[in-house]
């Protein structure tokens, strides 16, 4: 018999939150999507000056956030205003394959298309084949390489450039 699993709740995420997406954040750190290095003790704050808590959407289970997407800018440009970018996305390990990341992209697009965004655009790294089969399943599309741009884990990776227009 197939199990079954209940569906996310889907929210903006509050100030309040932030401890808790911050232990996410670290917990699921991993070369395969980052290009910075583990974070030690101390740790920055995860919301600053240019990622509100407004501009992340928290997946609960439970009333337990074990997810999260981050909507930022790509560029602090007037002239790309109309473009929103994916500039982070995070499951935690206990919960993948349950469609949680997919329903925080789906949730994502929807709430670019919100706040009047024209295009929605990501970038991700060359070697996350698990992340780019799920984004181009949600319509996006390669618009661009950017060959070895990384050096992680001691390879080099190239950065690829995703999008959609809404």
């Amino acid at each position: 018999m197939p199990q079954l699993y209940q569906s996310p709740y889907i929210r903006i995420a509050l100030p309040d939150d932030e401890e808790e997406l911050s232990v996410l954040d670290r917990r699921t750190w991993s070369y395969l999507h980052a290009v910075v290095p583990q974070p030690r003790a101390p740790y920055p704050p995860f919301f600053d000056e240019r990622h509100a808590p407004d501009d992340h959407l928290v997946a609960e289970l439970d009333r337990r956030i074990v997810g999260f997407v981050r909507l930022g800018f790509p560029t602090p440009l007037a002239s790309s205003a109309h473009v929103r970018q994916i500039q982070g996305l995070a499951v935690a390990d206990e919960v993948r394959g349950r469609g949680i990341g997919r329903a925080l992209i789906r949730t994502a697009v929807e709430e670019a298309r919100r706040r009047g965004a024209r295009r929605i655009t990501l970038r991700v790294l060359g070697h996350n084949t698990p992340a780019r089969k799920l984004y181009e399943s949600e319509g996006f599309v390669v618009e661009g390489v950017l060959p070895e741009e990384f050096f992680l884990g001691g390879q080099y990776v190239d950065d690829v450039i995703m999008g959609q227009g809404l």
